[in-house]
Protein backbone atom coordinates (compact mmCIF):
# COMPACT_ATOMS: atom_id res chain seq x y z
CA UNK A 1 0.00 0.00 0.00
CA UNK A 2 0.75 3.32 -0.49
CA UNK A 3 2.07 5.39 2.42
CA UNK A 4 -0.80 7.25 2.72
CA UNK A 5 -3.24 4.11 2.27
CA UNK A 6 -1.29 2.75 4.59
CA UNK A 7 -1.88 5.04 6.98
CA UNK A 8 -5.77 5.96 6.66
CA UNK A 9 -6.00 2.03 6.76
CA UNK A 10 -3.73 2.20 9.97
CA UNK A 11 -5.04 5.20 12.08
CA UNK A 12 -8.76 5.15 10.40
CA UNK A 13 -9.68 2.72 8.58
CA UNK A 14 -8.61 -0.35 10.66
CA UNK A 15 -9.93 1.21 13.85
CA UNK A 16 -13.67 1.93 12.58
CA UNK A 17 -13.27 -1.59 11.20
CA UNK A 18 -12.68 -2.85 15.06
CA UNK A 19 -15.32 -0.89 16.20
CA UNK A 20 -18.17 -2.44 14.16
CA UNK A 21 -16.91 -6.22 14.89
CA UNK A 22 -17.53 -5.33 18.18
CA UNK A 23 -20.83 -3.11 18.44
CA UNK A 24 -22.85 -5.09 16.03
CA UNK A 25 -22.93 -8.15 18.14
CA UNK A 26 -22.90 -6.26 20.97
CA UNK A 27 -26.10 -4.29 20.13
CA UNK A 28 -27.55 -7.27 18.39
CA UNK A 29 -27.52 -9.92 21.71
CA UNK A 30 -26.41 -7.53 24.75
CA UNK A 31 -27.54 -3.79 24.57
CA UNK A 32 -29.23 -1.66 22.85
CA UNK A 33 -30.75 1.99 22.15
CA UNK A 34 -33.84 3.22 20.30
CA UNK A 35 -34.85 6.39 19.29
CA UNK A 36 -38.75 6.36 19.67
CA UNK A 37 -40.75 8.16 16.67
CA UNK A 38 -44.76 7.97 17.71
CA UNK A 39 -46.55 8.35 20.31
CA UNK A 40 -48.15 5.01 21.56
CA UNK A 41 -45.93 4.66 24.58
CA UNK A 42 -47.04 8.56 26.07
CA UNK A 43 -47.24 9.83 28.90
CA UNK A 44 -44.61 7.23 29.95
CA UNK A 45 -41.81 7.62 26.69
CA UNK A 46 -42.44 10.56 24.28
CA UNK A 47 -41.33 11.07 20.93
CA UNK A 48 -37.74 11.89 20.62
CA UNK A 49 -36.99 9.85 23.52
CA UNK A 50 -33.40 7.71 23.49
CA UNK A 51 -34.27 4.23 25.22
CA UNK A 52 -32.12 1.88 26.55
CA UNK A 53 -32.72 -1.51 25.88
CA UNK A 54 -31.65 -4.41 28.18
CA UNK A 55 -31.27 -7.19 25.88
CA UNK A 56 -29.84 -9.57 28.76
CA UNK A 57 -32.91 -8.67 30.42
CA UNK A 58 -34.37 -12.29 29.62
CA UNK A 59 -32.04 -14.41 28.00
CA UNK A 60 -29.03 -14.61 25.75
CA UNK A 61 -29.41 -14.78 21.83
CA UNK A 62 -27.12 -15.60 18.70
CA UNK A 63 -26.26 -12.40 17.13
CA UNK A 64 -28.25 -11.15 14.71
CA UNK A 65 -30.92 -13.80 15.09
CA UNK A 66 -33.84 -14.52 17.31
CA UNK A 67 -32.56 -17.86 18.58
CA UNK A 68 -32.28 -18.18 22.21
CA UNK A 69 -28.91 -19.91 23.71
CA UNK A 70 -30.30 -19.94 27.30
CA UNK A 71 -33.06 -17.87 28.97
CA UNK A 72 -33.22 -16.89 32.71
CA UNK A 73 -36.14 -14.70 32.89
CA UNK A 74 -39.79 -14.51 31.48
CA UNK A 75 -41.48 -11.00 30.90
CA UNK A 76 -43.44 -9.80 33.39
CA UNK A 77 -46.74 -7.52 33.88
CA UNK A 78 -45.68 -4.11 33.27
CA UNK A 79 -42.52 -4.75 31.80
CA UNK A 80 -41.87 -2.07 28.91
CA UNK A 81 -40.83 -4.43 26.56
CA UNK A 82 -39.16 -4.61 22.96
CA UNK A 83 -40.36 -6.60 20.52
CA UNK A 84 -41.51 -7.21 16.39
CA UNK A 85 -44.45 -6.74 15.42
CA UNK A 86 -45.97 -10.28 14.55
CA UNK A 87 -47.69 -8.11 11.55
CA UNK A 88 -44.81 -6.77 9.65
CA UNK A 89 -41.83 -7.07 11.84
CA UNK A 90 -41.92 -3.59 12.57
CA UNK A 91 -39.64 -3.00 16.06
CA UNK A 92 -42.16 -1.38 18.77
CA UNK A 93 -41.62 -0.64 22.26
CA UNK A 94 -45.15 -1.59 24.01
CA UNK A 95 -46.24 -2.42 27.73
CA UNK A 96 -46.50 -6.10 28.75
CA UNK A 97 -50.28 -6.19 30.35
CA UNK A 98 -51.63 -9.72 29.47
CA UNK A 99 -49.25 -12.99 30.06
CA UNK A 100 -49.42 -16.88 28.87
CA UNK A 101 -52.96 -17.83 30.17
CA UNK A 102 -54.28 -14.64 31.08
CA UNK A 103 -57.88 -13.28 29.88
CA UNK A 104 -57.51 -9.67 28.65
CA UNK A 105 -60.31 -7.62 28.23
CA UNK A 106 -61.08 -3.39 28.09
CA UNK A 107 -64.60 -2.13 28.95
CA UNK A 108 -64.25 2.10 28.04
CA UNK A 109 -60.68 1.98 28.66
CA UNK A 110 -60.96 -0.11 31.73
CA UNK A 111 -58.34 -2.77 31.57
CA UNK A 112 -59.29 -5.91 33.27
CA UNK A 113 -56.88 -9.32 33.56
CA UNK A 114 -58.83 -12.20 34.02
CA UNK A 115 -61.97 -11.01 35.16
CA UNK A 116 -60.24 -8.78 37.34
CA UNK A 117 -60.58 -4.66 37.45
CA UNK A 118 -57.38 -2.74 37.75
CA UNK A 119 -57.49 0.33 39.40
CA UNK A 120 -56.94 3.64 38.21
CA UNK A 121 -55.68 7.28 40.03
CA UNK A 122 -56.37 10.02 37.90
CA UNK A 123 -53.71 12.73 37.52
CA UNK A 124 -53.67 16.50 36.49
CA UNK A 125 -53.12 16.52 32.97
CA UNK A 126 -52.12 20.05 32.66
CA UNK A 127 -48.37 18.75 33.19
CA UNK A 128 -48.19 16.50 30.40
CA UNK A 129 -50.18 18.63 27.69
CA UNK A 130 -47.29 20.35 26.30
CA UNK A 131 -45.21 16.78 25.35
CA UNK A 132 -48.90 15.74 23.72
CA UNK A 133 -50.33 18.31 21.45
CA UNK A 134 -52.26 15.96 19.84
CA UNK A 135 -54.56 15.46 22.41
CA UNK A 136 -56.89 18.70 23.51
CA UNK A 137 -58.17 16.73 26.18
CA UNK A 138 -56.09 13.63 27.64
CA UNK A 139 -57.21 12.36 31.18
CA UNK A 140 -53.76 11.38 32.35
CA UNK A 141 -54.38 8.13 35.00
CA UNK A 142 -51.87 5.75 37.26
CA UNK A 143 -52.72 2.30 36.31
CA UNK A 144 -52.42 -0.44 38.88
CA UNK A 145 -51.61 -3.64 36.49
CA UNK A 146 -51.36 -5.95 39.00
CA UNK A 147 -50.00 -4.18 41.89
CA UNK A 148 -47.44 -2.58 39.50
CA UNK A 149 -47.82 1.56 38.69
CA UNK A 150 -47.43 3.35 35.67
CA UNK A 151 -49.26 5.95 33.97
CA UNK A 152 -51.40 6.00 30.85
CA UNK A 153 -53.55 8.23 28.94
CA UNK A 154 -56.84 8.16 27.43
CA UNK A 155 -58.17 10.85 24.14
CA UNK A 156 -61.63 10.74 24.77
CA UNK A 157 -61.92 13.03 20.93
CA UNK A 158 -60.46 10.18 19.21
CA UNK A 159 -62.28 7.63 17.69
CA UNK A 160 -60.28 4.27 19.03
CA UNK A 161 -60.71 1.07 20.27
CA UNK A 162 -61.88 1.10 23.64
CA UNK A 163 -63.62 -1.80 24.26
CA UNK A 164 -62.60 -6.10 23.37
CA UNK A 165 -61.84 -8.95 24.11
CA UNK A 166 -61.94 -11.39 26.29
CA UNK A 167 -58.99 -12.20 24.39
CA UNK A 168 -56.91 -15.64 25.91
CA UNK A 169 -53.30 -15.46 25.58
CA UNK A 170 -51.74 -18.18 24.17
CA UNK A 171 -49.07 -20.36 25.43
CA UNK A 172 -45.63 -18.50 24.66
CA UNK A 173 -47.29 -15.20 23.95
CA UNK A 174 -47.76 -12.12 25.32
CA UNK A 175 -50.34 -9.11 25.11
CA UNK A 176 -48.51 -6.10 24.72
CA UNK A 177 -50.83 -2.23 24.47
CA UNK A 178 -49.12 1.11 23.98
CA UNK A 179 -49.87 3.76 27.68
CA UNK A 180 -51.41 6.19 25.13
CA UNK A 181 -54.50 3.71 25.19
CA UNK A 182 -56.81 5.26 22.31
CA UNK A 183 -53.46 6.01 20.11
CA UNK A 184 -51.25 3.03 20.14
CA UNK A 185 -51.11 0.14 16.79
CA UNK A 186 -50.89 -2.84 19.64
CA UNK A 187 -52.31 -6.55 20.66
CA UNK A 188 -55.77 -5.42 20.24
CA UNK A 189 -55.38 -5.09 16.31
CA UNK A 190 -52.26 -7.68 15.82
CA UNK A 191 -52.57 -10.29 18.29
CA UNK A 192 -50.12 -11.79 20.96
CA UNK A 193 -46.66 -11.26 20.59
CA UNK A 194 -44.77 -14.61 20.49
CA UNK A 195 -42.44 -14.89 23.17
CA UNK A 196 -39.17 -15.48 20.48
CA UNK A 197 -40.01 -11.82 19.33
CA UNK A 198 -39.81 -10.38 22.48
CA UNK A 199 -36.09 -9.76 22.21
CA UNK A 200 -35.39 -7.12 25.23
CA UNK A 201 -36.45 -4.63 28.13
CA UNK A 202 -36.23 -0.97 27.66
CA UNK A 203 -35.34 0.41 30.92
CA UNK A 204 -34.17 3.78 30.94
CA UNK A 205 -34.57 7.55 28.74
CA UNK A 206 -30.86 8.09 28.34
CA UNK A 207 -31.87 11.38 26.00
CA UNK A 208 -34.61 13.07 25.14
CA UNK A 209 -35.29 15.83 22.84
CA UNK A 210 -38.23 17.99 22.00
CA UNK A 211 -39.16 17.31 18.16
CA UNK A 212 -41.85 19.94 17.71
CA UNK A 213 -39.29 22.53 19.40
CA UNK A 214 -36.03 22.19 16.94
CA UNK A 215 -34.94 19.32 19.37
CA UNK A 216 -34.32 21.02 22.61
CA UNK A 217 -33.25 18.92 24.91
CA UNK A 218 -35.72 17.96 27.75
CA UNK A 219 -33.09 17.70 30.26
CA UNK A 220 -35.58 15.82 32.71
CA UNK A 221 -35.71 13.56 31.14
CA UNK A 222 -32.31 12.55 30.57
CA UNK A 223 -31.56 9.32 32.64
CA UNK A 224 -35.14 9.04 33.15
CA UNK A 225 -36.06 5.52 34.76
CA UNK A 226 -38.91 3.79 32.92
CA UNK A 227 -39.73 0.56 34.79
CA UNK A 228 -43.04 0.04 36.59
CA UNK A 229 -43.10 0.91 40.29
CA UNK A 230 -44.00 -2.07 42.82
CA UNK A 231 -45.95 -1.26 45.59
Amino acid sequence: MKPTLKSAWREWIKPFAVFLLVMAPLRSAVVDWNWVPSGSMKPTIMVGDLVFVDKLAYDLRVPFTTRRICTWAEPSRGDVAVLFSPRDGTRLVKRVVGLPGDAIEMRADVLFVNGIRQGYSIQDPRPFLQDMPEARNPVVAVEHLGGRDHLIAVIPDRPALRTFGPCLVPRDGYFVMGDSRDNSNDSRFFGPVARQDIVGRATLVIASFDTTRWLLPRLGRFLHPLGPKDP
